[in-house]
């Protein structure tokens, strides 16, 4: 039987979209590639198998596999699992020969393909003959029903298929046929077992002449996932070893294979395609659990207003993965409990009703559930969202002011105030341009004295003074102010009665300052006028028309201490002259600012205003030409640097400067014989020798310099010119400058001289130093070294004993504030280091105020009675005698002597121990004598 027409699928979904403008279109759902269906059944009807062939060069434009390609500028290839039929590009499906029969439904594979992607589509299609009964919807059979119709309680036993040999009648060559196809395995998933669970038996026919063992491999075999299926290599059964999951994989490609008990190959390998048939075991999942979307108040029935989605991983080509969305709840349900609704296939939601009002309702809060099973409620799966609808604000509310009439008032002459507040209500958003006002002044203040701002915190209007307002000139303002928003009203939308006011200002009159008509006021004067001179009259006027005051004038600032101004009419007048080469004039002015105050009257303290007069001073010839510079240098012989360039400066200013005019006076005669001047430029001239040479030396050159003032100006000065011998660089050499200093051979000669004694002193005074020190070394003891006791002698730089007379009291030495403790001392000697033991004897006390003639009789009594006194220590010890007073007029006592002329006996000093031996040997006459 010939199949050669084309057999072609189709799947045609019907949406009812009449309620929806065509402006308000929804979008489609994303596209997924892949075919419309998984398994797609032909029926053939029994009079085409009479004598004729099946859809032989018939196209049948509603039958064909339908393949969503996504992305059209790539081609899709199609390609059959059984050779007799085909499939060409737009998916017609064609018979590429003859078949025998089809008393058995025909099964086969399609597979889809697009370029270099590795992703591959496959589907099943099934021819079987007409009459046989539909397939029954899957919203109508129960699970088990699908299971038992998908996987047949006999398992099916699969052949190795034969090859035949036939005879082509058009070039001898030979065909091979198959004998029968294998048709795909139908596995549903989530299965409850038991496992193993047999799905079919592969037999080869040789298995009746030898021992055959059978294998299976590929992915779910021998390759991961591994061990899903296995077979009995001795029997040829096929089993699932553990339930299946869609989700996880939705087919698998196995091969089997028969060899001998050699592992000689018997048969060829077979295709097992194996399907795993979707249940209805995954829950839509939304892909958020909280939905935020937004629509603008009075917005038209059909807005969109947003989009939401759910996904179910069940086979979306099946009704277990077709999800419907559907609105549970609205909340609020104002101004009607049903203001939304959504698109049940692609979850858009649009507006069904017009009253959207943002003031009234802000935010509403749907429940979308989505149903799986095409939204059977019966034998879907549903999980539900939540769905937020913000109204988002438009200007529908102008704004309003509170009353019809606003005062305020403000102080003259004050600016930056605010004198009256305007207070505004706006229903819309707060803070956003819709609510936000603007402030505009339509009449009342054509000078623009006024600016009213808005606060942006609540929306009031400040008027505000932005430019002073006189008193005398306008009591009060009467203005009229109209507010709107930032934002234009929406469409529709009228202004409101409400959105213009009146507001009343009021002035205040206050004391306002004396005013200067011309301020800075500038007059012209020449310089040099004499004090005295009256100026101008410098006066101030009073704005306050309405209270008559009294100015007084007073000067504020006079750098220069020139000018007077007289206190009650403001005349001014010189009191120096003025010059215009002064240290305070700039560019010519000088500038003077003076007081005028008024006296405050009415209560009002008084207002001073100041005002600035600028003199513009003319100059005058009155300053003559500086000669510059004051020293040159020259070469003795006349050359061409035995030139000095000078010139000339004028304090005046032009005409009364340059061109200046050089000469040389006639006096003395000498000048002009030796010099000459020359002019260069109307500035410069120059200086040089006369004569061939000219004596090194310091020379006056006196040049007198004219102005060109009318009349002119002269100045003679003089410039000190230094003559040097030159080197051939045309420079001073160092004894041609030192000559020209001034300074003749003899003077040199005498300051060298000078030099060289000042030298010889000093040198004579070291020599004579180091001499003097080596005769004081070289100078012999007094003494025998053996008996030098100098080691003993201690240097404590102060009056007192030695080493053990050291416990004294200092202060006995210093000078007494008082006498009085002085004079109330016991009489006699008093030791510091020890206190006697026995009566101490009695010695001279000298009288509190004694006389300069006493001192004498005074100190040999004391004497006297230090030689008698046994209690006086035998070492130099430190006597107290009594206060001497300060600045005695009494002479030298180096002359007096001891009264103890005669022999003493000074034996006992052998006794005092070995630091008094020296005294006992010199005066005690002992052995060593």
């Amino acid at each position: 039987m010939n199949l050669g027409s084309v057999l072609i699928l189709t799947c045609t979904l019907l949406v009812d979209t009449s309620w929806v403008t065509k402006a308000d279109q929804p979008p489609k759902p994303p596209c997924r590639p892949g075919f419309s269906e998984s398994f797609y059944t032909v029926f053939v009807s029994r009079d085409l198998l009479r004598g004729q062939s099946i859809l032989k060069d018939t196209t049948l434009s509603s039958e064909r596999v339908k393949f969503d390609n996504c992305q059209h500028s790539k081609a899709v290839d199609f390609e059959s699992s059984d050779p007799n039929f085909s499939v060409r590009p737009d998916g017609s499906v064609y018979a590429e020969q003859e078949v025998a029969n089809l008393s058995e439904p025909v099964q086969f594979m399609v597979t889809a393909r697009r370029g270099h992607d590795p992703h591959i589509w496959e589907t099943t299609v099934k021819l079987a003959l007409a009459g046989h009964p539909p397939s029954v919807p899957v919203s109508q059979i129960g699970v088990e029903d699908m299971i038992a119709r998908a996987w047949d309680s006999n398992p099916r036993v699969i052949k190795f298929p034969r090859k035949h040999q036939r005879s082509s009648s058009a070039n001898g060559l030979r065909r091979q046929k198959r004998d029968w196809v294998i048709p795909p395995i139908n596995v549903p998933e989530n299965s409850r077992g038991p496992f193993p669970q047999m799905l079919v038996r592969i037999r080869s026919d040789q298995d009746l002449e030898k021992g055959i063992r059978y294998s299976i491999t590929g992915a779910g075999a021998d390759q991961p996932p591994i061990d899903v299926y296995n077979i009995d290599p001795v029997h040829g059964k096929m089993f699932v070893t553990r339930p299946l999951d869609r989700e996880e994989r939705a087919s698998y490609h196995l091969r089997a294979h028969a060899v001998d008990m050699n592992g000689n190959k018997v048969e060829s390998p077979i295709d097992l395609y194996i399907y795993v048939i979707d249940m209805n075991d995954n829950r839509p999942e939304f892909q958020n659990q909280v939905y935020n979307g937004s629509v603008a108040e009075g917005s038209k029935p059909g807005t969109l207003v947003m989009q939401v989605t759910a996904n179910d991983s069940d086979d979306d080509t099946t009704a277990n993965g077709m999800v419907r969305y559907r609105i549970l709840s609205q909340t609020p349900h104002m101004p009607i409990p049903n203001m939304f609704t959504i698109n049940s296939e692609t979850g858009d939601i649009f507006t069904v009703a017009a009253g959207l009002d943002r003031e009234k309702v802000s935010q509403y809060t749907i429940i979308v559930q989505a149903t799986d099973m095409e939204g059977n409620l019966n034998f879907g799966l549903s999980n539900t969202a939540t769905a937020l609808i913000s109204v988002t604000d438009i200007n529908d509310n102008p704004p309003e002011l509170t009353a019809r009439t606003f005062s305020g008032e403000v102080p003259e002459n004050r600016v930056n105030v605010v004198v009256a507040n305007l207070t505004v209500i706006d229903r819309d958003q707060p803070h956003s341009p819709n609510w936000a006002a603007q402030y505009r002044i339509a009449s009342g203040d054509p000078q623009g004295h006024f600016l009213i701002r808005t606060n942006p915190v609540n929306n009031d209007g400040m008027v505000t003074v932005v430019k002073p307002v006189d008193y005398e000139q306008n009591r009060a303002f009467m203005l009229t102010v109209i507010v709107s928003n930032k934002a234009p009203l929406a469409s529709g939308i009228q202004s409101s009665l409400q959105s213009s006011a009146g507001v009343t200002i009021s002035v205040q009159d206050v004391n306002e300052p004396p005013v200067f008509p011309s301020n800075p006021k500038s007059i012209r004067f020449e310089e040099g006028v004499p004090a005295g001179t009256t100026l101008t009259v410098f006066a101030a006027q009073d704005p306050d028309l309405f209270i008559h005051q009294t100015v007084r004038y007073s000067k504020l600032s006079d750098p220069a201490s020139w000018l007077r101004i007289n206190r009650t009419n403001g005349q001014i007048t010189t009191m120096a002259v003025l010059d215009r080469e002064s240290m305070y004039v700039r560019n010519n002015i000088y500038e003077a600012t003076f007081l005028a105050a008024d006296n405050g009257k009415s209560g009002s303290p008084p207002a001073s205003g100041t005002g600035t007069l600028q003199i513009h001073l003319i100059d005058v010839n009155d300053n003559a030409p500086v000669l510059f510079p004051k020293e040159a240098q020259v070469c003795e012989r006349a050359s061409p640097r035995s030139r000095v360039n000078i010139t000339a400066s004028d304090a005046d200013a032009d005409p009364h400067v340059g061109p200046f005019v050089f000469e040389l006076p006639s006096y003395p005669p000498s000048v002009r014989r030796n010099w000459t001047a020359s002019r260069i430029s109307g500035d410069y001239a120059q200086l040089r020798l006369r004569i061939p040479y000219l004596d090194a030396g310091v020379y006056d050159v006196p040049i007198i310099v004219s102005d060109s003032g009318n009349p002119p100006l002269s100045n003679r000065s003089m410039i000190k010119v230094k003559v040097c011998p030159c080197d051939d660089n045309g420079d001073c050499t160092t004894t041609g400058a030192v000559a020209a200093a001034g300074l003749g051979t003899g003077a040199i000669i005498a300051i060298l001289i000078c030099i060289i004694i000042l030298l010889t002193m000093v040198l004579v005074f070291v020599m004579w130093m180091k001499r003097r020190e080596k005769e004081r070394q070289a100078k012999p003891l007094l003494i025998d070294p053996e008996d030098d006791v100098r080691d003993n002698i201690l240097k404590y730089d102060e009056e007192g004993g030695g080493e053990e007379d050291q416990d004294y009291d200092l202060s006995q030495l210093q000078q007494p504030e008082a006498l009085d403790h002085i004079i109330c001392k016991p009489t006699g000697v008093r030791r510091v280091d020890e206190r006697p033991v026995i009566a101490e004897s009695q010695y001279p006390v000298r009288p509190s105020l004694p006389h300069p003639g006493d001192i004498g009789d005074f100190i040999n009594d004391g004497l006297r009675a230090a030689d008698n006194d046994p209690t006086a220590p035998p070492y130099d010890s430190l006597l107290v005698f009594d206060y001497e007073g300060s600045g005695s007029t009494a002479g030298s006592v180096s002359s007096l002597n001891s009264s103890s002329s005669g022999d003493q006996d000074y034996d006992y000093l052998n006794d005092w121990g070995p630091r008094f031996k020296k005294l006992a040997d010199l005066y005690g006459g002992g052995d060593d004598d």
